[in-house]
């Protein structure tokens, strides 16, 4: 049994106490009594209006129910639905036309363009593979993975392909000329790459066998380093920067007649470090990990050592890449992503800390204490801003409370106005619905708006559970809903003057074995006026990056700035299954493939507390899960069973049948604990618990019954 610390009238899990006594304050001049006195204060003060705020949101599903019941589908009378969310106050008056405020964002937020990166900061390992990957190899990207094929001479093997090595090559080059064109020839025929002094300014020019020539646009050569044997020449384009590797002596360079070793691009330019759903933090322990990694992220300490190869590694932060300018002044490039954070919802409590006896709000403490170790950034932002990822906000007063939060936070630690700036996910329907009021209500800190396909289904089905039978899966994907919330996003961030001044982001590539076809799909993110996308690892963000190099997204914005906002008809237009239209066979493979997918997430969640990992589906596909992929599928298997689909059973059955294909999948884990021989475990009940009680969860949020399972679990093991 813990015993808890007091700390001006709070009770604080001494692991908690020690990590921001010891960790986290040294060195700023914020006292130990100064932050709990100033934490109490903002429990005491927000507290309250975190329960009020989520009892709103059971009154208003409750209506919402009953007016399902009374009329079923929205289709029915969408006139009439509508009217009924302004009278409930779902649907609240749109603000005048207005320009977001927000100042002090870095250029990452603001000018540049490409992708963005989702870690688990819990895990170290990851959490700096991810900010590192600000640069990767391109030549790598393409060699190791379906980018280039992998059949017949091109199959990769054991060694080094030399016919796979030559196509990479030539894909390469195919890059160059698209982006940084020649003036006469192409980059496959150049053989050396020379910068000649021209007064003070320095030039890039090419030798080919037709002569010397150089870059269409010799505004893009713009800096240059390294040495004699190993030189490196730094282009732009579209604000992003491409490094070319000259190295004669090396195994690429070798087989290169201009030396080109390597193309480096600039590729992942912020990545959230997630204190949420990728990550399993379950109690005073596991919070104060997370918190921990956070620090040494802004510190630059982070540090993991770990066995790759079978040898032993050290990963720390990437150093800044240092060049010389066309002039010869120094050129400093950012050597890692930006980072942001992002916090829990208003959901959770968290017995970290009890106030009058009883557990707090979690959001309350990942607000003070991700702030706090943010002070003691060294190597994160140029401009001193703090980025927190807000997630989980149903509608425009819940933005306006997350900014208060942030308001009480800068004053507790003494902080200028406005240093904190909200990054707002718009993965629940109640702020898709408002969101020009939700950017609104944080108009002087929004820095990124964004759509998550994931959680704002879950929240779509759960929202309409009492209308009727939802569509399978895969066919929701297709509706116009998709299509009208995707577009109300974009263009209703354009409208409040986005552009050039915060993020507009696209949500993720769930699939980081198939490569080939993202690169065939997601050019359409930039297209659609999207500063940044979700991609699933480094080498996703080193393909997607090129898509940033085709789209100029700052043209495609003008583009849309005034195409007309699909309205809210189109909104809550997600049709019900009609009756009788599934044949049984199809009812029980969309139930065996929802089921493998929520066993197969949760028993890691649970067992070993992964938040987030590559898990295969039904068909041995492995798909990235979260507990947004969960959110969708339970809430799926719980409307089919609110609606006579399947019995409970019958789901009951599907679970266990299930259990052994992911028994199956899993055998090669030597943690891993198998279901199918046990059906009371923790894990297989707490997955079979998000099916059958999935209706009755808040929101159709997974946390409360996976939080509940992974403790039970490590009170178990001793943890």
């Amino acid at each position: 049994m813990t015993t808890y610390l007091t700390k001006s009238g709070l009770s604080v899990h001494p692991l908690l106490v020690d990590f921001v006594e010891k960790e986290a304050l040294p060195g700023l001049a914020v006292t130990a009594e100064q932050f709990w006195s100033g934490f109490a204060a903002i429990i005491a003060e927000h507290g309250p209006t975190n329960v009020a705020l989520l009892g709103k949101r059971d009154q208003i599903q409750g209506q919402i129910d009953d007016w399902h019941r009374k009329y079923g589908a929205v289709a029915n009378n969408p006139q009439g639905y509508e009217f009924f969310l302004r009278e409930i106050g779902y649907l609240v008056p749109e603000p005048a036309d207005f320009t977001i405020e927000t100042t002090g964002l870095d250029p990452e937020i603001t000018t540049l363009c490409g992708p963005q990166l989702v870690v688990p900061v819990s895990n170290a390992r990851y959490a700096l593979n991810a900010a590192n990957a600000r640069w990767g190899s391109l030549y790598d990207a393409f060699y190791g993975t379906d980018v280039i094929g992998r059949d017949g001479d091109l199959a990769p093997g054991q060694g080094f392909n030399a016919a796979r090595g030559a196509a990479v090559v030539d894909k390469a080059a195919t890059f160059l000329d698209e982006n940084f064109p020649l003036a006469s020839g192409s980059h496959r025929d150049v053989t050396g790459y020379h910068v000649i002094k021209d007064s003070e300014a320095r030039h890039l020019q090419v030798d080919t066998a037709a002569g010397r020539t150089g870059l269409r646009d010799p505004g893009a050569f713009v800096g240059y380093g390294g040495t004699e044997a190993k030189g490196e020449l730094v282009l732009r384009h579209h604000g992003l920067h491409v490094i070319l590797v000259i190295e004669p002596g090396s195994l690429i360079g070798g087989t290169h007649k201009a030396g080109l070793s390597d193309i480096i691009v600039e590729a992942a330019l912020t990545t959230i470090q997630d204190c949420e759903d990728s990550v399993a933090a379950v109690d005073a322990e596991d919070k104060v990990g997370v918190y921990r990694n956070w620090l040494g992220l802004m510190n630059g300490t982070l540090e993991d050592t770990f066995q790759k190869g079978g040898k032993t590694v050290t990963r720390k932060l990437n150093a800044d890449r240092i060049y010389k300018d066309v002039n010869g002044a120094p050129l400093v490039l950012k050597g890692r992503s930006l980072l942001l954070v992002r916090n829990v919802g208003h959901l959770m409590t968290t017995d970290a800390v009890l106030f009058d006896g009883k557990p707090i709000g979690e959001g309350l403490m990942d607000a003070a204490v991700t702030v706090l170790c943010a002070m003691q950034d060294k190597v994160n932002s140029t401009t001193g801003a703090i980025y927190i990822v807000k997630p989980k906000m149903h509608g425009p007063e819940e933005v306006a409370f997350a900014c208060a939060i942030f308001a009480s936070v800068e004053r507790m630690l003494g902080l200028a106005p406005l240093t904190i700036k909200i990054g707002i996910m718009d993965e629940e329907r109640r702020t898709s619905a408002n969101l020009k009021a939700a950017i609104y209500k944080a108009r002087q800190r929004v820095f990124f708006i964004n759509t998550g396909f994931l959680d704002r289904t879950g929240d779509e089905i759960h929202t309409s559970m009492e209308a009727g039978a939802v569509l399978r899966k895969d066919e929701i994907k297709s509706e116009r809903w998709i299509g009208s919330y995707e577009d109300r996003n974009v263009l209703i961030g354009l409208a409040c003057g986005l552009s050039g001044r915060a993020q507009i982001g696209k949500g993720m590539w769930a699939r980081p074995d198939d490569m080939a076809a993202m690169m065939a799909s997601k050019a359409a993110h930039p297209n659609a006026g999207a500063n940044t996308a979700w991609v699933p690892s480094p080498t996703a963000a080193i393909l997607h990056a090129l898509h940033y190099h085709e789209v100029d997204v700052f043209e495609a914005q003008k583009r849309r700035h005034n195409q007309a906002v699909p309205g809210l008809g189109e909104l809550f237009s997600m049709p019900i299954q009609a009756p009788f239209s599934l044949s049984r066979e199809e009812i029980t493979r969309e139930l065996e493939n929802n089921a493998q997918g929520i066993l197969g997430y949760v028993v890691r969640w649970v067992q070993q507390g992964v938040g987030c990992s590559k898990v295969p589906d039904i068909n041995n596909v492995g798909l990235m899960e979260d507990r947004a992929t969960c959110r969708i599928s339970s809430q799926a298997v719980a409307n089919w069973l609110r609606h006579g689909l399947v019995s409970r059973d019958e789901l009951t059955s599907t679970f266990e049948r299930m259990a052994a294909v992911v028994d199956e999948q899993n055998a090669g884990d030597p943690l891993y604990r198998p279901m199918a021989e046990n059906f009371q475990s923790v894990a297989f009940q707490a997955a079979l618990d998000l099916a059958l009680h999935g209706a009755d969860q808040p929101s159709g949020y997974t946390e409360p019954l996976l939080h509940a399972a992974r403790r039970k679990v490590k009170s178990r093991d001793g943890h």
